[in-house]
């Protein structure tokens, strides 16, 4: 069976294009690996999204997924494992072994947060343990929390929360941030800021929800009791298997202009896994729309 267009990833930017394709009449398909919603769905609440004050993550997942499939799309659960362009016609090879074929691909596969790698750290998600500052910060009013990282990221969050928190510790494995140092000296400034640095994050401590955290450095041992940790270490695309398809940055990321259009004809990109300045769930949501509509266009006029 030849589909118009099949997407990789299920998740905001995916479930938004297949909501525009299948409003252009396109035989649509999308291909997911973990769960449709995406990373939103790891979100307890959503209050940053145009028409919610406030929604659970999964549901927002879920309902971006039903409306999909209400338009039309079809959908399967299952890793891409490979694209092959062969001109006219893309295939696209999944784990399970099966084998789908589309004149238009847009690979929407996300950027996964790098995790710390603890004991504990997958179930205490969206308990405590938190990768967005912009997302979750504001759930942490009045509490006390910590930020891991070094880089501009971890100290813009560090900035953002030491608004609303009582306090955030801020660590780092280094003696000295990577970030600007002028965001360094606005956390300096701040008097509910206290840095740990040459230091790391040894154990989460917690059942249900983080009570806090265990820090290892400086030649000994500390537990530190925050409600909230905000993991800022960096995002990691997972494009290499399509790499002959699409030019990549330094980063792993796909290089596209605004219209999510890649080297080669046919295959579109958006979402997270598209190298640009800001990553949200709305501007995941925007790149599945322009993708979509690149891919109509690619569609009906070539």
């Amino acid at each position: 069976m030849m589909y118009d267009l099949i997407i990789v990833g299920g998740g905001p930017a995916g479930l938004t294009a297949a909501v525009y394709a299948r409003r252009a009449g396109k035989k649509t398909l999308i291909i997911e690996k973990d769960t449709f919603g995406g990373q939103i769905t790891w979100s307890p609440k959503v209050e940053n999204f145009p028409s919610h004050v406030s929604i659970a993550g999964m549901e927002l997942g879920d309902a971006m997924f039903s409306q999909a499939l209400e338009q039309g799309a079809e959908a399967e659960l299952d890793e891409v494992l490979s694209i092959e362009d062969e001109g006219v016609a893309k295939k696209v090879v999944c784990a399970s072994g099966s084998v789908f074929e589309g004149k238009a691909v847009i690979i929407a596969a996300g950027a996964k947060p790098r995790t710390l790698g603890l004991e504990g750290e997958q179930r205490l998600q969206g308990s405590g343990v938190c990768y967005c500052a912009v997302c979750d910060g504001a759930f942490f009013k009045g509490q006390d929390v910590a930020v891991n990282g070094g880089g501009n990221s971890a100290l813009q969050d560090a900035v953002l929360l030491s608004e609303i928190c009582r306090k955030v510790y801020v660590i780092h494995r280094r003696d000295s941030f990577r970030g600007e140092d002028r965001l360094v000296e606005a956390l300096r400034a701040k008097g509910n800021v206290e840095f740990i640095l040459s230091a790391r994050i040894t154990a989460l401590k917690g059942g249900d929800e983080l009570e806090g955290i265990e820090v290892t450095g400086n030649g000994g041992t500390r537990f530190i009791p925050v409600s909230g940790l905000f993991v800022a270490i960096g995002h990691e695309p997972d494009l290499g298997k399509f790499e002959a398809l699409l030019k990549l940055d330094p980063r792993g990321y796909a290089e596209s202009g605004e219209d999510c259009m890649t080297k080669t004809p046919g295959i579109f990109v958006a979402g997270d896994c598209r190298k640009k300045g800001v990553r949200q769930l709305t501007t995941a949501v925007s790149d599945g729309s322009a993708a979509a509509l690149a891919a109509i266009d690619y569609l009906d006029f070539t």
